[in-house]
């Protein structure tokens, strides 16, 4: 089984939610939260910075801890064909913009990144990042965790 740990960032701000279009190697095109791989030896509150800077190219502050999620993605689902099953760890945090220009990421997997109305999103192909993320934002469990999310339909791995 491959592990991955990785953070997301939830900024909803005017009723609308921040959300980037990510690109699989297939061309394959699913919207999810800005975030992604915690890299060697990175806090996960210093990666969900860095990752809304590059997918987004908007400057972010911490506000909270929302929660944390474990999944595990059978090895048939993995957008890598031949690849085994995937424990994704995500830590999800409340974010802020403080700053910078919305554009997509250079030379990235993010081809586009952009507000939705909050309404808007259960018409959308996304990751069910989305719908977890969003769930603890609007509920703040305090044990951090939320049910699982089903896949399948508009919601995918």
């Amino acid at each position: 089984m491959d592990r991955r740990l990785a953070a997301y960032a939830v900024c909803i701000e005017d009723g609308r939610v921040l959300l980037a279009q990510a690109v699989a190697p297939d061309g394959d095109r699913t919207w999810t939260l800005p975030g992604g791989g915690v890299e060697h030896a990175e806090d996960p509150y210093d990666a969900v910075i860095r990752e809304v800077a590059e997918e987004t190219g908007l400057e972010a502050v911490v506000e909270r801890l929302l929660g944390v999620d474990s999944r595990v993605v059978p090895a048939g689902e993995r957008r890598r064909p031949g690849a085994p099953e995937l424990q994704n760890v995500g830590v999800f945090y409340r974010v802020r913009v403080t700053g910078g220009r919305l554009r997509p990421e250079p030379n990235g997997d993010t081809a586009e990144a952009v507000w939705t109305p909050l309404p808007d999103v259960a018409r959308l192909r996304r990751s069910s990042l989305v719908d977890i993320g969003l769930d603890l934002a609007r509920t703040l469990p305090p044990s951090g965790h939320v049910d699982p999310v089903p896949v399948g339909g508009l919601v995918q791995h």
